[in-house]
């Protein structure tokens, strides 16, 4: 990430990417809220970032007022514009991560074809896999007493769990990684890295269509290449390789962000993990209490007209940030929201978003959470964070630690 300038006022040049920031974001989040609960920047091609539990549940139901079609923080360079118009399928299909990055009525029928696999009953068919995933990751270093639970742990699990969905080969997980990272992360201040990894991504996915088009069978690719858009008719192979763009693209990091910050919260914070340890049978509210506190994602919407909210007008064109972290720590909505209660009752989060584009991947996402905290519960438990001054995290589209030193004691 480029430095920038340092931040003197947050309500009129915040940046996101500024290294508090990034760290912890919540002080900003309260100062905002108290004196301008809708901030603006023009920092990263200029956005608005509302703070407010009603405000951002209340911007992420204007539809079609704010557009999906411009899901990303941060704001594209005129250049690289260009250069994505260039590409013969940037006009009909876009960045098309269908139906995330769609507006109606696009967005209905994909997220039609997407959600009976990800029901609650479609997701336990991945229950098994997951739960061999996670001891065999944990078998390669249980006996070292010592991890980087980010990277060797967190980062592995959904990468693999999205490959199995897929029918794909799981050795190819660390390129798979790669490529999401330069997509929202390392890309954001590298923009030629977006394209060129967005150019690898559907190349890659264009042949895994074609392949399951020749040789069809009864798994997820198939079954949406079967599927028809709300005219009947059949769905065009692109919006497939689209919708698959979204598995990875927001299937991987955003659930690898949530375990690793459980991680790093039980690893600072003892007398919560000593009391996990004691009472498992407080996993499904600890589980929602971890993703209210520690929601990693944040989206982009882009003004397809005037946006009024709170008295504070949004021009049309303009980038607004679906700051569903943000929301989830409003004193308005959540008691002493800046505190991991981890029995919390009605917890109405919106850690998976609001609207009409709630994550579609939700139940996939806590069995991926509840196994990989269980597993690691139930096989090492007594931990700690070694080195906390070096853990690093990454912030904007998707927050969470990237390097998470952990030890525990050796079994070997």
């Amino acid at each position: 990430m480029t430095d920038t300038a340092p931040v003197d006022d947050w309500d009129t040049d915040y940046d996101i990417f500024d290294p508090g920031y990034v760290t912890d974001p919540a002080p900003v989040w309260e100062e905002l809220r108290s004196q301008c609960p809708i901030a603006h920047s023009e920092r990263w091609g200029g956005s608005y970032l509302p703070t407010k539990y009603d405000d951002v549940q209340a911007l992420a139901k204007m539809v079609p007022e704010l557009s999906s079609r411009d899901i990303l923080v941060t704001s594209s360079p005129p250049e690289v514009i260009e250069e994505l118009r260039a590409d013969p399928d940037f006009e009909k299909y876009g960045t098309n991560a269908a139906p995330i990055s769609e507006d109606p009525p696009i967005h209905g029928w994909t997220r039609r074809l997407l959600l009976p696999h990800f029901s609650p009953q479609a997701v336990e068919a991945h229950r098994q896999y997951t739960q061999e995933l996670a001891d065999r990751l944990i078998d390669e270093f249980i006996d070292a007493g010592k991890v980087d639970g980010a990277g060797q742990y967190a980062q592995q699990i959904p990468p693999r769990v999205i490959a199995h969905l897929l029918g794909i080969d799981e050795s190819r997980v660390d390129e798979f990684t790669h490529w999401v990272r330069c997509i929202l992360e390392l890309g954001l201040a590298k923009p030629e890295l977006r394209i060129e990894y967005r150019k690898v991504i559907r190349k890659f996915f264009h042949e895994v269509v074609e392949e399951k088009r020749a040789n069809p069978d009864d798994g997820f690719v198939s079954s949406l290449l079967a599927g028809t858009d709300d005219h009947g008719n059949p769905i065009d192979p692109m919006m497939v390789v689209g919708m698959l763009n979204l598995q990875l693209i927001a299937g991987i990091d955003t659930t690898w962000s949530s375990i690793g910050s459980a991680l790093w919260h039980f690893g600072t914070h003892p007398a919560d993990r000593e009391r996990m340890v004691a009472e498992p049978d407080l996993w499904p509210s600890a589980i929602e209490e971890l993703l209210r506190f520690y929601a990693p994602v944040t989206m982009g919407r882009r003004a397809t007209e005037d946006v009024k909210v709170r008295g504070v007008t949004i021009p049309k064109g303009s980038k607004v940030l679906m700051n569903f972290p943000g929301a989830n720590r409003d004193p308005e909505m959540f008691e002493h929201p800046d505190d991991v209660i981890l029995d919390r009752p009605h917890n109405r989060h919106i850690a998976f978003g609001a609207g009409i584009h709630r994550c579609a991947g939700s139940n996939l996402a806590r069995l991926e959470m509840d196994i990989a905290l269980r597993t690691w519960f139930e096989r090492i438990g007594d931990f700690e964070v070694s080195e906390p001054d070096e853990v690093t995290w990454a912030g904007g589209q998707v927050r969470g630690p990237r390097y998470l030193p952990i030890r525990f004691p050796s079994t070997g």
